[in-house]
């Protein structure tokens, strides 16, 4: 069925206990076509790989999740007391987790549902994830006061005022926190936008945007004031602002469903009870082979499954994430049948 939203559901059993998956079947643009050896819409084939927009991120995911679901269903492996959730959302890339921000608050919830544990199908490069970093697009304003470029003195000139605080935000980059499992935050400046009334005048205003990725320990809060703080922002007074991002773009079906632009960072222990049943079924089916427990570097819908709701997620999916967002995009048929054998037995194994 398709929700209110637009995501995409299927459904197998009617147990008590719900148990869910996770594929963003939205992608990102291809960027510039020239960078690609191949037409990324209509894709390629051969014997080792499937290539086109989103082969990784994250069609493939999708793939082996609809296979594994009919292979669960003809091998009658769901346990009774279990229902299946597969969830092909909607909105990923505008705004991670978002769908399932929706989903739990609203469509599950009017039906007295909420998962007890989920995967997500986001590429993993082999491994199974059990965490990753936060993020939060943040936006520092400057507002300053246009003249007559002749007299620049006259006025007061926010791209210059910017430039102060840059050098500032890269040294704070150097000194964010640290997590032995997630790794360390960090910064970067993403974009640069100005106004001025012409090119001969003084520049009345100046903002950029800010990638900010957390690590554990650090929230919302903490990661704006420090901004806020540096002593370029602070000379400023009210002539600088620091804000959270909002996003509010309607999905396919023309909802609105505002939100912050903050994705907490999450993780769950490597003895987490689905963390041992992903390691259990792993070795069932490749004997023989070491798995590796490992995190994201990326974002995914995770950040709100995990990091808002505190519902337990693990990560397998087919491709890489190098892939994601580059040209040439593409998957690997091997990962394609290894995870639809996971994604089948792994409820059974989890009960």
């Amino acid at each position: 069925e398709i929700d209110g939203m637009g995501n995409a559901l299927g459904w197998l059993g009617s147990g008590s206990r719900l148990f869910a998956y996770d594929a963003h079947i939205d992608t990102v643009g291809p960027g510039t076509l020239a960078n690609w050896s191949f037409d990324p819409y209509a894709g390629f084939e051969d014997e080792h790989c499937i290539g086109g927009l989103g082969a990784s991120d994250q069609s493939g995911g999708m793939a082996s999740m609809l296979y594994g679901g009919k292979i669960m269903a003809d091998l009658g492996l769901r346990p009774e007391s279990v229902s299946i959730l597969m969830a092909g959302t909607v909105q990923e890339e505008d705004c991670d987790g978002l769908c399932w921000q929706y989903l739990i608050r609203d469509f599950l919830a009017a039906r007295g549902m909420r998962p007890e544990a989920a995967v997500s199908t986001e590429p993993t490069d082999g491994g199974i994830c059990r965490g990753h970093r936060g993020r939060m697009e943040i936006r520092v304003e400057i507002r300053g006061r246009s003249c007559h470029g002749s007299a620049p003195e006259r006025g007061e000139n926010a791209i210059f005022a910017m430039g102060r605080v840059l050098p500032e935000l890269e040294q704070l980059a150097g000194q964010l926190g640290d997590d032995p499992f997630l790794g360390k935050g960090s910064l970067t400046v993403s974009e640069i936008f100005f106004s001025s009334p012409s090119r001969c005048a003084v520049a009345d205003g100046c903002a950029v945007s800010i990638d900010r990725r957390l690590t554990a320990g650090e929230d919302a809060e903490l990661a704006l004031n420090q901004i806020r703080n540096l002593p370029a922002v602070r000379s400023l007074g009210d002539r600088a602002e620091v804000s959270l991002y909002r996003c509010d773009k309607a999905s396919w079906t023309g909802l609105h469903y505002p939100a912050d632009c903050f994705f907490p960072a999450w993780s769950i222990p490597a003895e987490h009870s689905l963390c041992r049943a992903s390691l259990e079924c792993w070795k069932e089916l490749f004997p023989g082979e070491t798995p590796r427990l490992d995190k994201w570097t990326f974002s995914t819908n995770a950040t709100a499954i995990a990091g808002m709701f505190g519902i337990p997620v693990i990560g397998f999916g087919p491709g890489r994430e190098a892939q994601a967002h580059s040209p040439d995009e593409r998957t690997w048929k091997e990962d394609l049948v290894r995870c639809a054998a996971f994604y089948a037995a792994l409820p059974a194994v989890w009960a």
